[in-house]
């Protein structure tokens, strides 16, 4: 039995994993857990060669040397929410009223109690130095090689990233590009705003953790196990979360731990989970 097989690291839904986490059942009390640091990253973007660009802002929580992180939409994060964090267990931090903070807790308790690793159920995967853009590619050839369908299918892509979409291109699949920004792609593709209403005609889904933070993740599972079809979540947002959730509605996850690859320009690591490689 393996991390990812083994009950007691899985979970069957995002609430079932907030009520083992209270209840002790991935390791230490979280009543006894406090957050010594809490900080945001803001970041703005446009890689050299493409058209466009996007910002990004995220909310992350250190608990001892674990950071866990939950996006938001940038300026969405009220003044305050930091404070709030700072010095509080995490018991009641996953109480709290806010979404990304609550996220973000859970994320960094277990990223505490299980640490990307073997032991864990992880894959480590190096990404190399270089570029915005090249990071971004290495990243996404990275995370597209999770998706498990045969070329001419069709993918739903939750939170557009350019790079990604190029890498499925790649591939030969085909996607539905979803993000609640809206807008258009790289290639001037429409980019569609209400990721549920666009389930039905995916073979696939490739989703950001970002759903976790907005309240669409939970429905997107439900789908997938439900039909049976894969779903694939590139994760900075819950990447010690959604590994839990693996055989429950997800297939694979790529986690990205704090830092990402856009704050650094060296080497890096991500990791894999689910689909064999």
């Amino acid at each position: 039995m393996n991390a990812l097989t083994d009950t007691r690291l899985a979970a069957p839904s995002y609430d079932d994993l907030v009520e083992r986490v209270l209840a002790g059942g991935f390791g230490p009390d979280p009543r006894a857990q406090r957050i010594s640091v809490a900080f945001t990253t803001r970041q703005a973007v446009r890689h050299e060669g493409r058209g466009s660009g996007y910002r990004n802002e995220v909310l992350s929580l250190r608990l001892a040397e674990a950071v866990g992180s939950c996006a938001v939409e940038p300026g969405e994060l009220p003044d305050g929410a930091v404070e709030d964090c700072v010095g509080a267990d995490v018991a009641c931090l996953l109480e709290h009223e806010l979404t990304p903070v609550r996220v973000a807790a859970l994320d960094a308790y277990l990223m505490y109690a299980l640490p990307h690793g073997p032991e864990n159920g992880a894959r480590p995967c190096p990404l190399p130095s270089g570029t915005s853009l090249e990071k971004s590619r290495a990243r996404a050839k990275a995370v597209v090689e999770l998706v498990d369908v045969a070329p001419g299918a069709t993918v739903l892509v939750v939170g557009v990233v350019n790079s990604l979409l190029e890498a499925l291109r790649a591939r030969g699949l085909a996607y539905i590009p979803c993000d609640l920004k809206g807008g258009t792609t790289e290639w001037g593709e429409p980019v569609r705003t209400d990721a549920l209403a666009e389930l039905e005609r995916c073979d696939a889904v490739l989703a950001s953790g970002m759903t976790l933070g907005n309240g669409s993740f939970e429905p997107m599972r439900r789908h997938a196990q439900r039909h049976g079809i894969p779903l694939v979540m590139f994760a900075q947002t819950g990447s010690a979360v959604l590994p839990r959730l693996i055989g429950s509605g997800v297939t694979a996850v790529c986690a990205e731990p704090y830092p990402f690859f856009w704050l650094d320009g060296g080497p890096g690591s991500i990791h894999r989970y689910g689909a064999a490689q």
